[in-house]
């Protein structure tokens, strides 16, 4: 019988014997192939049981075709010739190479492309603002080495891939380490953040943690705990891998809306920093380099480039998987609308709010924190 070498794997426990010189079953072969010469075959072939499946290989499939027919003559069942040989095995190993390395070819035009864009299109309002804020706030200094974390949305990944182009055409000496913390996503999601780091040609180093079987037991407020734990896993792990910081993806509206929500549910003011160091992590650093880059412009970029993120990855809740910005009911949901509501009536609005923790007067606040000591204006009134 002839068999095409496409429907080779289809033989269950298939004995392949290659009759061609040994020199050149040397050069190649195909796997889990024996070398048997074709003037042995006659008689080596006694050692094998006469319902054993067998494939006899030559080099173009024409000396196993005769070959086949005499042994099918003595009574072995289940002899199979390969159409081609292994000639034929050889086109269809190349074959599947160029289809390879056509799919990579693919896979690098299109990184190569979503890098153009940042440099090109959105060179104002993603890349200029994300070098301005590196400047401004001093958060990048020559030696450091910088854990890129990545939770697989827009935000963080945009954020990999400026630094990439921010090490490829920047002067500072850094290092970069684009860490994925998985806390225990769903398969499709985990899949999701791995696809999406080959597009975009990051090369992450993933390590695992229990984070949300842990938090499931707490009912009140799992995200707050969440939050607190994925922040000093990432800590640790960026520690353990020799960097000196960590780099979080939170944008100019993530900081407006914390201001906001701080006056109206925490009864204080205070902002979203640039730059902190750790309490807990000595010699760590957390900076924030997309924090004067809009959101709607990494929502316009994602899109230009054809790019699906996750949103909400997280397994407990649904309450981030309806908006765009992946909010729905919560207190961040109510303030992102309010803010948008107040800026269709005053553009200056996000920026005044963005400022107002800039342009703070001690001489007219009543009572403030330094250090974590309270002081009032009283202190020196008289």
């Amino acid at each position: 019988m002839e068999i095409e070498i496409g429907k080779l794997p289809e033989l269950q426990n298939k004995k392949i014997i290659d009759i061609r010189p040994e020199h050149e079953f040397k050069r190649g072969s195909i796997p889990d192939s024996v070398n048997i010469a074709e003037e042995d075959i006659l008689e080596r072939i006694k050692d094998f049981d006469k319902t054993d499946i067998i494939c006899l290989v030559c080099a173009t499939g024409n000396k196993t075709e005769y070959l086949a027919e005499e042994l099918e003559s003595q009574g072995y069942e289940n002899i199979y010739n390969l159409k081609g040989g292994y000639e034929a095995y050889m086109k269809l190993k190349l074959n599947e190479f160029l289809k390879e390395e056509s799919k990579k070819d693919e896979s690098n035009k299109r990184s190569r492309d979503i890098e153009r864009s940042i440099i090109k299109k959105f060179r104002k309002s993603i890349w200029r603002k994300f070098t301005a804020a590196i400047n401004e706030y001093e958060l990048i200094k020559d030696g450091d080495k910088i854990a890129v974390c990545i939770s697989g949305g827009k935000d963080s990944m945009l954020m990999a891939k400026l630094f990439q182009e921010l090490l490829k055409h920047g002067k500072r000496n850094f290092e970069l380490v684009f860490l994925v913390m998985n806390p225990g996503y769903d398969d499709i999601n985990y899949q999701t953040i791995v696809d999406n780091a080959k597009i975009l040609d990051v090369p992450i180093v993933v390590f695992e943690s229990s984070i949300y079987d842990i938090v499931a037991e707490d009912e009140k407020s799992p995200c707050y705990l969440c939050a607190r734990m994925r922040r000093g896993h990432l800590y640790a792990k960026a520690k353990e891998l020799g960097c000196n910081k960590i780099a979080l993806g939170h944008h100019f509206d993530d900081v407006i809306e914390t201001i906001v929500m701080g006056m109206l549910y925490g009864a204080q003011i205070q902002t979203m920093m640039p730059k902190l160091h750790s309490t807990n992590f000595e010699g760590m650093e957390l900076i924030r380099p997309l924090y004067l880059v809009r959101e709607e412009d990494i929502i316009h970029w994602a899109k230009y480039n054809e790019l699906n993120f996750i949103r909400c990855a997280c397994r407990l809740t649904d309450n981030c998987s309806i908006s765009e910005t992946g909010d729905k009911g919560s207190m961040r949901a109510e303030v992102k609308k309010l803010i948008r509501e107040l800026a269709a009536k005053n553009p200056y609005i996000e920026k005044n709010i963005f400022r107002s923790v800039e342009n703070v007067s001690l001489d007219t606040v009543i009572a403030y924190k330094k250090n974590g000591v309270k002081h009032s204006f009283l202190e020196d009134y008289d």
